[in-house]
């Protein structure tokens, strides 16, 4: 008797390898959309980068769950099989850490985003990234908004000739009631203000505290998230050792 997996699980597969070129696509796209990239350091937060990498990795093991469940193939089986556990563990072994090390792990994205920030104007995926954050947490800046002066163009020093010295961007702008064009100049010259003069055209509080805010009153939200990841992960797991299992049982049994 010949074992096959059911139709609707090939179609999930099929999907996702789908799904997975998307992404590599965008991916390059918008890395060939750069006209320059002399922003070594910037390579690994260069968010087409990140799309590349994840959508490669996701065609890998899709390709090898998928073909390997239609040949029935062990060892494509196994490869799928080895490569999901090592994603979730890895995963899993984030989120643990990143509970019991709160402190290395805030340090650690604050050096994230220090780099977006010191190169905002140098990649437009880094700018429109920082841009977005900054708009749907009301935030401005790593621990404030004088964290801007990291950036070239709006550090602070008298020595600065830029027309943009001592401002923010305008995503850390307070909306207007009623304004139907964006004053992107809102933030200039914000820096030299105290924090409750800012705070009237401005977001001063940071983004790292206004994440630890966002997560702390989602707690529902984030855990369901992370079982909608893992749940598909667990379930990818099992199924391609039951198969892995009775294809086995069906070899020895022709021996």
């Amino acid at each position: 008797m010949k074992i096959s997996p059911s139709d609707g699980q090939n179609l999930k597969m099929i999907v996702r390898q789908v799904f997975s070129l998307l992404i590599v696509a965008i991916g390059v796209y918008a890395k060939a959309q750069k006209a320059t990239d002399t922003v070594r350091d910037s390579f690994l937060i260069d968010p087409a980068i990140i799309l590349i990498v994840v959508g490669v990795v996701m065609f890998f093991i899709t390709f090898c769950g998928c073909i390997g469940a239609l040949r029935e193939n062990i060892h494509l089986l196994k490869t799928f099989s080895f490569s999901l556990t090592l994603v979730f563990l890895t995963q899993l072994a984030i989120a643990i850490l990143g509970f019991f090390y709160s402190d290395q792990t805030r340090d650690a994205l604050g050096r994230f985003v220090k780099k977006a920030i010191v190169h905002y104007r140098d990649d437009l995926d880094l700018q429109n990234l920082m841009d977005y954050i900054q708009k749907e947490f009301k935030c401005c800046g790593w621990n404030n908004y004088t964290n801007w002066s990291w950036n070239l163009y709006f550090n602070c020093s008298q020595l600065n000739p830029s027309t943009e010295r001592c401002a923010v961007p305008f995503s850390c702008c307070t909306p207007v009631p009623g304004e139907s064009v964006i004053n992107t100049m809102c933030g200039f010259g914000v820096q030299t203000q105290k924090y409750l003069e800012a705070a009237k055209s401005i977001y001063p509080v940071g983004c790292a505290d206004r994440a630890v805010m966002w997560i702390e009153s989602h707690l529902l939200l984030v855990g369901a998230l992370a079982l909608g990841l893992a749940l598909p992960q667990i379930a990818g797991i099992v199924l391609s050792q039951i198969l892995i299992s009775q294809i086995q049982n069906e070899i020895n049994s022709m021996l």
